[in-house]
């Protein structure tokens, strides 16, 4: 059939046209359903438009969600060409010690408590018992209400990472008969749960490890370890090991380069002592959570000077005057997020530090330290806070010769749980040593160490259960 031009192009318009209809309809359609999409969203979702502080399904503004054994002195200067070790001249009269030293052993009859696993307020360091199998290789405080003029911390967030630290470990002399008897693991038997469960642990060996040398001359006491003396150690979940101190040289320079190589077979890391003086500042570092820690070890008591790492002489890294410490701190913050120096200082028996301690702590910190831990007074001393950051003075013997003097036998863990920033919060756990061997203390007996740690503390209290903060 033939059909005409003008019937053709009416037909054509007429299709067009039902055909724009439909698309028309189909549009509208879909914008309708994007519409309530779009209401949905924003009643359902997060609102971009919301006004500040406007808080939607938990979370607020900034996007987190809402909280729910007795022995040597000190040497007040330089240490002198040679010393009786243990009667090193005082020129200081303030650094002279309160009470002389005793080292007459007694028979020791405290019973052995049990742990008493008690966490601080506001920071959970971890369960103690846990086994420290994911160990890594290579703060903040509520304040007590009671105790007025604390100012509690900021508050420890983000990543952190548990630091245990404990003072003097002997391994000679009558702790080692009790472990020839008894067992090797002996001395840490009922302290476990407190050294295995930190993410890192460190300590300072008191004890040069060798079965050979030369013992120290003109030295009132010398001591000599075993090497099979350390697997124990590090089975008892020590991460680090500083030989910074008076003893570590007691067997010669072989004694020394002995200790080092015994404790690299059992691959325990140290610092503090080497062939040289870049040997022995050299130090540690150490990674758990993604959080790189530098251990530095140095000392402020050697018996004479000969003791000193040199630039061609093997020996400890000293810190009678601070200049080398300082470099090497600065040095280890540029490797790792977190600096502790470890020193051995301050006088045997006194209950606070002396003006040597107060001032190296601080040139330590100003360098770049976020924690210094001090040892060698045989007795606890207190803590103080410096620019934000924590000072442990010394944490006293932790496996050391029984002495009559009992707060020698007084010790424990000092817990550091630690942001990437460095910002630190303090719990020190009680213990007592009863053979050589520290137990945790509980309730009363607890309480009153603690009490007297708060009392010596400067600028700082710790609580009654063992939270350290800062003071007004």
């Amino acid at each position: 059939m033939y059909v005409s031009r003008s019937e053709t192009h009416q037909q054509v318009k007429k299709r067009k046209g039902r055909r724009m209809r439909r698309l028309l309809a189909l549009n509208l359609t879909m914008l309708a359903i994007i519409g309530v999409l779009v209401v949905v969203w924003f009643v359902m979702g997060d609102n971009p438009a919301a006004p500040p502080g406007h808080a939607n399904n938990g979370i607020n503004a900034e996007g987190s969600k809402s909280p729910p054994g007795d022995e040597e002195g000190d040497t007040a200067h330089e240490p002198p060409s040679r010393t009786e070790d243990g009667n090193s001249a005082q020129n200081e009269p303030e650094q002279k010690p309160e009470q002389k030293p005793d080292p007459d052993p007694a028979p020791d009859s405290r019973p052995s408590p049990e742990p008493d696993p008690d966490k601080p307020s506001g920071v959970d360091p971890g369960t103690p018992g846990k086994d420290k199998d994911d160990k890594a290789s290579g703060g903040s405080d509520q304040g007590d209400n009671g105790s007025g003029g604390v100012i509690p911390d900021p508050p420890v967030t983000g990543e952190t990472i548990r630091l245990s630290f404990v003072g003097d470990i002997l391994l000679a002399a009558s702790v080692d008969k009790l472990m020839q008897a008894k067992g090797y693991d002996f001395p840490y038997v009922k302290a476990l749960p407190f050294l295995k469960e930190p993410d890192l642990t460190a300590g300072n060996l008191e004890t040069p490890i060798t079965e050979r040398g030369i013992p120290a001359a003109d030295k009132k006491f010398v001591f000599k370890g075993s090497p099979k003396s350390l697997p124990a150690l590090k089975e008892a979940g020590f991460d680090v090991i500083s030989l910074a101190n008076n003893h570590t040289l007691d067997q010669g320079v072989e004694g020394l380069l002995d200790t080092i190589g015994y404790l690299d077979e059992i691959g325990l890391p140290n610092m503090g002592g080497g062939s040289d003086d870049k040997e022995a500042f050299q130090p540690v570092i150490l990674e758990a959570k993604g959080i790189k820690v530098a251990y530095v070890g140095v000392s402020r008591v050697l018996p004479v000077t000969e003791w000193k790492a040199t630039k061609n002489r093997a020996g400890v890294a000293e810190s009678y005057d601070s200049t080398q410490a300082k470099a090497t701190i600065r040095s280890a913050k540029e490797q790792a997020d977190l600096v502790i120096v470890m020193v051995h200082w301050g006088i045997e028996r006194a209950d606070n530090p002396d003006k040597n301690q107060k001032q190296l702590a601080r040139d330590y910190i100003d360098a770049g330290a976020d924690l210094v831990i001090g040892s060698h007074p045989h007795v606890l001393q207190g803590f103080e806070q410096y620019k934000g950051k924590w000072i442990s003075y010394s944490l006293g013997n932790f496996i050391f010769n029984k002495t009559k003097l009992p707060k020698t036998d007084d010790t424990g863990v000092l817990d550091a749980v630690c942001t990437k920033e460095g910002s630190c919060s303090l719990k020190f756990n009680p213990m007592r040593a009863v053979s050589s061997q520290p137990a945790p203390l509980v309730g009363d007996e607890a309480k009153t160490l603690l009490a007297h740690l708060s009392k010596i503390s400067l600028n700082a209290s710790v609580d009654s259960e063992g939270n350290v903060r800062a003071k007004e």
